[in-house]
């Protein structure tokens, strides 16, 4: 079975690890968001290509689910003393040699789907990596003006999404969420080919604005997934009006989509042929269903490795159905 998977950091992450456990022979692909990137000391980070990677490499910190296992910061604390920003977006130690390799390598005019496949060679992560794009796309986040930006009559103001999601905790209102390039963006090698070629294409619990959202931006992944003569089901990561975890609250209200299973199904309705909502959320699936989009209430709590193959299982089920119909 060939499965292409959407994801992005955490949520995409654990619930890939739960559905390699499931389905250990399958010919998974996964392509991931870089939309997130950030160049942080001269350095190119990507934190959620690198967390798929780790997660499934078996290097993550479980308890945060991002960064390296047994990390230590000592880079970071003389980086503090000199007083260098961004300071707000700690870099561990092993962590660095990852976005040191990764910025050489791009420097050197490797391109980022390239530098990607040659990480992985150490991790092992049991999936093919693939970045949605080699080009740059940002995702920046429009937010009121400070005062020192309205002393020269400015308004609002835009920031790069880690700043407004790791420094401000969302907890700013985002007035806008753009897309900077990817109306310009390609898709990396491999993306479109693994999209057409897919048994079953499946949309994780990530973030659906700022994690799926980005990859479906790129030009032709959005035609690729709707073209695909391949069940497409997504999980949904809103959990009794609530994110799974993170705050996609704030990304949902910013884009006017209610913070509901049903309203991220109507997301991404041109392209479901099946969605999941928690049991909790059952009272969504007439509502999904309404659309023409099949739809199954279990449990989605990603509890553990088990609890998340048994959430890939039930979406490898309701695709085998809507395959069937």
């Amino acid at each position: 079975m060939r499965i292409t998977a959407l994801a992005g950091g955490i949520g995409g992450s654990r619930f890939l690890r739960g559905l390699l456990r499931a389905v250990p022979d399958a010919r998974v692909t996964v392509i991931g968001n870089t939309a997130d990137d950030i160049t942080l000391h001269g350095l190119h980070v990507s934190p959620d290509l690198d967390t798929v990677m780790y997660t499934l490499g078996g290097g993550i910190e479980e308890s945060q689910g991002w960064g390296r296992e047994g990390e230590t910061f000592a880079v970071a604390s003389e980086l503090a003393a000199y007083g260098a920003e961004a300071q707000w977006f700690t870099l561990g130690d092993r962590d660095l040699a990852t976005h040191l390799i990764r910025t050489r390598m791009l420097a050197a005019g490797y391109p980022l789907s390239a530098v990607t496949e040659a990480l992985c060679d150490r991790w092992q992560p049991g999936v093919r990596l693939l970045p949605m794009t080699d080009d740059r796309v940002e995702t920046h986040v429009v937010v009121a003006a400070d005062l020192e930006d309205e002393a020269s009559g400015a308004t609002e103001k835009a920031i790069h999404f880690q700043e407004w999601w790791v420094r401000l905790h969302a907890e700013v209102p985002a007035r806008r969420i753009v897309l900077v390039g990817a109306d310009q963006a390609k898709p990396a090698p491999g993306v479109l080919e693994a999209l057409e070629s897919a048994d079953v294409i499946l949309l994780p619990p990530s973030n659906p604005v700022v994690s799926i959202g980005p990859i479906l931006a790129v030009a032709g992944v959005r035609d690729a997934v709707r073209a695909a003569g391949a069940p497409v089901v997504g999980l949904s990561p809103i959990i009794g009006g609530s994110p799974v975890r993170g705050m996609a609250d704030a990304a949902l209200t910013a884009i006017g989509v209610p913070t509901t299973a049903a309203g991220v199904a109507e997301l991404f309705a041109d392209l479901l042929d099946g969605w999941l909502v928690d049991t909790v959320d059952a009272e969504a699936v007439s509502a999904v269903e309404a659309a023409g989009v099949r739809c199954a209430a279990v449990p989605l709590w990603m509890t553990d490795v088990d609890a998340a193959a048994a959430m890939a299982r039930a979406a490898l089920d309701l695709a085998e159905e809507v395959r069937a119909r």
